[in-house]
């Protein structure tokens, strides 16, 4: 779950001078959140053309793989688990085996098929409740990459109440897209921020870079710890401390060990990774969330390209060369 909150500190929208363009903004709901592209772009009709295409590929792209469309391909695959084999275009293919990166890269902790366990610990649920160890035991024996079935065209989930989600990373993956589409339009300065999953190209208008805060996780929605200024570059955060529910005086986050089957709970409050792409970035800071921070640092260190933060309650652990993207002042 992607927590950066101040979004950027935004610079002036007024040319000076001929020399500084004014941002253009581009916001709508999609993909369960609020998606926003700031932009620079001389020409309207150019812009308008641009705008266009990023919300038709957003909505392709979320009508295919949401799982809360019950007429998505997703959906389809979950309905027909333990029966029949579902047919997949190329895209899909290639979507599949993104997941199967993802899981060799997180060590099995990023894994697609772990919705038994999110849908067990509920925490939308009107009167939240903690699972028994039987239920947790029953809905892990649903999970495990590699159970999915494939072959050229076709996917399969072999067992009743075996399911998709890409909720984990989807939003991520959607932000590099619409970067590249924004590269393709020769657009060479703009902030794709979905929902916190950021993507920077270029830098602000006249400034060296854009300007990202990063939420406190003691006092959300109200102060930021820091903040980082980027170009050329994603960041992703994630964190249990917004999502989650309270029973008998413990508190259990959102973000699931899939090899617990419980909630994540050694002490992180926050996990913020900077990496070339927002996919990247995304699936280190989960990871990394997962992992007990000094394992967390170690695995982000060791990450081509990446440079992290974690924040715990007494604590904050970054990588060699997170300080060069803070900025001081």
């Amino acid at each position: 779950m992607p927590l950066i909150a101040e979004m950027t500190k935004r610079p002036s929208a007024a040319p000076v001078a001929g020399v500084v363009e004014p941002l253009r903004y581009l916001r709508w709901a999609a993909l369960g959140t609020q998606c926003e592209v700031q932009y620079v772009c001389a020409d309207p009709v150019a812009a308008q053309i641009f705008e266009g295409a990023v919300v038709a590929w957003v909505a392709a792209f979320e009508a295919k793989y949401s799982r809360f469309r019950p007429d998505s391909l997703v959906s389809r695959i979950n309905a027909a688990a333990g029966r029949d084999w579902v047919g997949i275009d190329a895209e899909m293919e290639q979507f599949l085996e993104v997941c199967h990166s993802l899981h060799f890269m997180t060590q099995g902790l990023l894994d697609v098929t772990a919705l038994p366990l999110m849908r067990l610990w509920d925490y939308k649920a009107t009167v939240p409740r903690v699972p028994t160890a039987v239920e947790v035991a029953a809905a892990r024996r649903l999970v495990g990459w590699a159970r999915v079935e494939r072959t050229p065209g076709r996917v399969r989930l072999p067992e009743v109440g075996m399911a998709l989600d890409f909720g984990g990373w989807g939003k991520e993956y959607a932000v590099d897209m619409v970067a590249g589409i924004a590269r393709e339009h020769q657009i060479t300065c703009a902030l794709v921020d979905f929902g916190h999953d950021i993507h920077a190209i270029g830098a602000a208008p006249g400034k060296p870079g854009w300007h990202i805060g990063l939420e406190d996780p003691t006092r959300p929605g109200i102060a930021c710890w820091g903040s980082l200024a980027l170009a050329n570059r994603s960041v992703a955060s994630s964190g249990d401390y917004l999502r989650g529910f309270t029973v008998d005086g413990i508190r259990y986050g959102h973000i699931i060990d899939p090899r617990t089957g419980y909630p994540v709970a050694h002490g992180a409050r926050q996990v913020t990774v900077i990496a070339p792409t927002c996919l990247q970035a995304g699936a280190l800071s989960t990871t990394a969330f997962i992992m007990n921070p000094a394992d967390g640092i170690k695995f982000i260190q060791e990450s081509m390209g990446a440079e992290g933060c974690i924040v715990t309650a007494h604590a904050r652990h970054q990588t060699r060369g997170f300080f060069n993207y803070v900025v001081t002042s």
